[in-house]
């Protein structure tokens, strides 16, 4: 096998991707997909070609799928060995008879990674090493990204979702079992409650469930678990649980000692990622018992998978010193062991540099074995030289995010975000860090409101607002020893060499003041340059002086600080020096290395050197591969000597190219999100800025997503910059992300920003845009009235504009906020207006729109012959246009109206085509609304069984996004348990 083919790798644990080096390739369509999913599950083995036709279409392949298969292999083949010649013979699909062989590695494969994995997995176990055996499976199960063959049409993953399903949820099982068995069974009950309501009927779930539950002195829970599986068993099955839950069950009752863990918990092992949308589509993960159904108001009921974050920075290998400190610190957790009964704050101060956060991470890693709950970080910036601290508004979200809150379930106001939050720490044992606070108001909002948990704030301020009012337990930190500094330096330089010269090394002590960040930085140098005496290196400290007079108060360590700043920096390349100082104008919380490069107006490639430069010398932390940051003295450092060595004209050029290159990014990834929506007339970018280009919908959302709070950053420093043009048409552009990942927040932000710099530049088209967008937010956000007085003022300066298309678009989005709205006489007054300049326009884009949104509300009033009509000529001029998106959606709603009419064999014909051009676009959330209505007409006529599996499928699709609507599927299939179901009288809301 050639390095060509071994550059390959595949995955079908998640949706099927594949890889060449680092580059993710293009693989087409759905159908295609499945092709390829089939050669690569056959682990090398021929596959033949009847084999390949039911695979793809089942047992009514259409009259040319011999041709058309053998296209996809085509494709397949250009895609895998695109510098293959036309007389070159294939490699990696190989035809063998009359079907094809995949030849690849077998570790180029995720699915024979795991399988491997967890054979090993079984060996350590029966060698004794269970520890070992754990590490493999926690490693196995974090290899899958979501269902296997996600999104995958037609009879393949309806038939091998269920084997693969079936080995990752026995795999996980064996997994929870060895945790247990190691002493962890506080931290897998938030793992086990959910898995058993998704799989009620599974007695090996039960029975771990039931052990980590009396383990952790919660007996009363754990005969309550084994009661709701016997339930579900009886009344599904008609059968008693079996022997080995029944023993586990007296054994309980009876409380035997012996069922006790045996010797201490060991140190948490690393979580394992839950699977995006582990809920397989056939699964019975939405007919969970009918108790489990959530209450009204009951927080826990939210319906979304509780995470166990763990969001620690790395703890630092080189810590030295702090005994004292760290002393402190652990007196204020029980001496047993065991988590504190109440909520313990610990405010660590002290002055930039000193040390704070790298305390305060090395004491959070010792002690995250007491908080199962797991454990929470954001860095607050509360002193960063941009003045962009985080807002608690913001950290609220962050932490949601992080505990698993779908976006669209978190609440607008901050005092309702506050209140889920607390709800979701209760009863929970986590641990918190909030790095880099400004004040004890940036802090309020985030401290638990239930005992249990244990925060840990670092500020240089001292918080004695935080002692009064929540209790907290001050800590500042000073200079280190002069003992603790010479640790510091001797793990990071070596003992012996410190030893060969003392007098320069205590004179390297004295210059840092010792101060943990100089030392670092000093030592940095130092280990760089192994043949350098330390002499020489203290004699270039002593002569290297600074200026930080932005920061300092006249401090003389601080000035000690500042000189070692400027000797380290003087000791940089000169590329390195300017990419460095450059980073000053950056106001982003971290930046990448394209962006770096935008900056800089550099090659990536160059641009990544630079970096490592940087960051090998101290100057720059590698937080997360491929992303940096600043410690914000070495940001105001980079701030001053950018406005001491760069002019004015090249900071602006700078910020103009970064901003540029966000710009032009979002566009690129806009293309992907909404593909055929209108587009966004971009200004010329500049020629250093090199925007990055996507081969599929998922990498740019991926993009969006990691760059977001950047994105949103840019926003604002393009309106402070007067950079007007990219302050609104950059909110413009994401309108695609914002929307499909519920960001609603962000994106009223945003466009409201974007608003507020159109005006201020008095560009009238800017104001028209920005107002839509702002609109679109408002809708999302339920604030429709708020919404449609937007679009009414779009609207006003579209006419002035004598934008024609502008303000076709504009009275079509009135119809759609009238039709959220319940308004359906406005609705349809605004849908008919706009359709009618769409026709004068000729905008058939336009027009296909309008005539389904027309039909929808033609359908909602119950005018079925007019909604017919409205939708046949649609779909006419949608597939004229190549609008397959709304064509999904307009045939959905065709499908709804026949089942209003009662033709249920054509409204299930309908909603099967609809489904099949949601696939074949990869729209997710209309084919869970589809399948919820499929479900619907599918009762109506008297099956139920396929109503339930219809149902089922769209639980999962809800699910995986946090959609609203799965909890309307979840109380279908709890009626329909209890014989009681019913379609709803009326159809879902759509949105084209």
């Amino acid at each position: 096998m050639d390095h060509y083919v071994n550059s390959l790798r595949f995955a079908v644990l998640g949706p099927v991707r594949a890889w060449r080096g680092e580059r993710e390739l293009d693989l087409g369509s759905p159908q295609q997909k499945v092709v390829l999913a089939v050669l690569l599950l056959r682990r090398g083995r021929p596959v033949p070609l009847g084999e390949l036709l039911d695979a793809v279409w089942g047992e009514e392949p259409p009259a040319a799928a011999v041709s058309v298969l053998r296209t996809y292999v085509s494709r397949l083949r250009k895609v895998l060995e695109p510098d293959r010649g036309p007389a070159g013979r294939p490699r990696v699909v190989v035809s063998v008879g009359d079907g094809y062989a995949l030849r690849i590695p077998d570790d180029a494969l995720d699915l024979a990674v795991f399988q491997r994995r967890v054979v090993q997995a079984k060996q350590a176990r029966a060698a004794g090493d269970v520890s070992g055996a754990a590490e493999l499976l926690h490693t196995a199960l974090g290899g899958w990204r979501g269902a296997a063959l996600a999104g995958l049409p037609g009879p393949l993953s309806e038939t091998v979702c269920s084997w693969l399903d079936e080995e990752w949820l026995t795999a996980l099982e064996a997994r929870l079992d060895l945790d247990i068995a190691l002493g962890r069974h506080h931290e897998v009950i938030a793992e086990l409650i959910p898995l058993t309501g998704t799989y009620p009927l599974r007695e090996e779930l039960c029975r771990l469930l039931m052990l980590a539950l009396y383990r952790s002195g919660r007996q009363a829970e754990a005969l309550a678990a084994y009661r709701g599986t016997r339930g579900a068993l009886v009344k599904e099955l008609g059968i008693e649980p079996g022997a080995g839950i029944q023993e586990l069950h007296d054994r309980i009752l009876a409380a035997d000692p012996t069922l006790l863990p045996r010797r201490h918990p060991e140190p948490a092992a690393a979580p394992v990622p839950a699977r995006a949308g582990a809920v397989p589509a056939d699964d019975a993960a939405a007919d969970a018992p009918e108790s489990d159904v959530p209450e009204a108001g009951d927080p826990r009921g939210l319906r979304f998978e509780p995470a166990r974050p763990a969001q620690l920075p790395p703890d630092l290998p080189t810590f030295a010193g702090r005994r004292t400190e760290l002393d402190s610190t652990g007196a204020l957790l029980p001496q047993d062991g065991s988590p504190p009964s109440t909520v313990v704050v610990s405010a660590i101060g002290g002055m930039g540099g000193i040390g704070k956060s790298t305390l305060a991470v090395h004491w959070a890693h010792c002690v995250a074995g007491r908080f199962p709950g797991g454990q929470l970080y954001i860095n607050l910036r509360g002193f960063d030289p941009t003045g962009s601290a985080v807002t608690p508004d913001d950290a609220v979200r962050t932490f949601l995010d992080a505990l698993g809150v779908p976006p669209m379930r978190i609440p607008a106001g901050r005092d309702a975000q506050v209140a889920l939050y607390r709800s979701l720490l209760a009863g929970r044992k986590v641990l918190i860090l909030l790095d880099n606070a400004r004040d004890a108001e940036q802090v309020r909002p985030l401290l638990p409101g239930s005992p249990g948990c244990l925060v840990i704030v670092t500020s240089r301020n001292r918080l004695t607002g935080l002692v009064a009012s929540e209790g907290a337990h001050l800590l500042t930190l000073d200079q280190l020893p002069t003992a603790e500094a010479y640790d510091l330096l001797a793990l990071r330089v070596g003992a012996d060499r410190l030893a060969a010269e003392p007098e320069a090394a205590d004179e390297i002590i004295a210059r840092c003041g010792r101060l943990p960040l100089a030392l670092a930085i000093v030592a940095a140098h130092a280990c760089a340059h192994p043949a350098f005496p330390l002499r020489a290196i203290a004699d270039e400290v002593s002569e290297s002086h600074g200026s930080l007079d932005a920061f300092t108060g006249g401090d003389d360590i601080t000035t000690d600080v500042r000189a070692v700043f400027s000797w380290s920096y003087r000791a940089l390349s000169a590329p390195a020096a300017r990419l460095f100082r450059l980073l000053g104008v950056h106001v982003g919380p971290d930046i990448s290395v394209p962006a770096a490069g935008a900056l800089a107006g550099l090659p990536q490639r160059e641009a990544r050197g630079l970096l490592t430069e940087l960051t090998r010398a101290h100057l720059l932390t590698e937080h997360f591969p491929g992303r940096f940051t600043l410690h914000d003295l070495l940001r105001v450092y980079a701030a001053e000597r950018v406005r001491a060595e760069e002019t004015r004209e090249e900071q602006e050029l700078a910020l103009r190219r970064l901003l540029c290159w966000y710009l032009h990014t979002a566009d690129a990834a806009y293309a992907h999100i909404t593909p055929n929506r209108r587009r966004v007339p971009l200004e010329p970018r500049p020629e250093e800025c090199r925007p990055l280009r996507f081969t599929t919908h998922e990498q740019a959302l991926d993009w969006c997503e990691t760059e977001r709070s950047n994105l949103v950053a840019a926003v604002h420093e393009a309106e402070r910059a007067g950079q007007t043009g990219i302050a609104w048409r950059l909110p413009a552009v994401l309108w695609g992300f914002f929307y499909l990942r519920s960001h609603v927040l962000d994106w009223l932000d945003t466009s409201r920003t974007g608003l507020a710099a159109a005006r201020a530049a008095g560009s009238r088209e800017g104001e028209a845009r920005a107002l839509s967008d702002t609109a679109a937010a408002l809708r999302n956000a339920g604030r429709t009235d708020e919404a449609i007085a937007h679009l009414h003022k779009a609207l006003e300066l579209r006419q002035e504009l004598g934008d024609r298309e502008g303000r076709s678009s504009v009275i079509s989005n009135l119809g759609d906020a009238y039709l959220h709205a319940g308004r359906l006489d406005k609705a349809v007054e605004y849908t008919r207006r706009g359709l009618a300049v769409d026709r004068l326009t000729g905008d058939v884009w336009g027009e296909g729109i309008a005539l389904s949104n027309l039909g929808d509300a033609y359908q909602r009033m119950g005018r079925y012959d007019e909604a017919l009509g409205c939708l046949e000529r649609a779909l006419v001029v949608l597939r004229a246009g190549g609008n397959r998106w709304v064509e999904g959606v307009t045939l959905d709603i065709l499908g709804t109206v026949h089942h209003r009419l009662g033709r249920h064999g054509e409204s299930v014909e309908h909603y099967r085509r609809a489904l099949a051009t949601h696939r074949d676009i990869g729209n997710r959330w209309g084919e869970g609304h589809t399948l919820g209505h499929l479900g619907d007409v599918r009762l109506d006529a008297g099956e139920p069984e396929a109503a339930r599996t219809s149902w089922r499928q769209a639980l999962a699709i809800f699910a995986e996004f946090g959609h609203p609507d799965a909890e309307g599927i979840r109380e279908r299939l709890a009626r329909l348990r209890g014989g009681t179901a019913e379609a709803p009288a009326t159809a879902q809301r759509r949105t084209a």
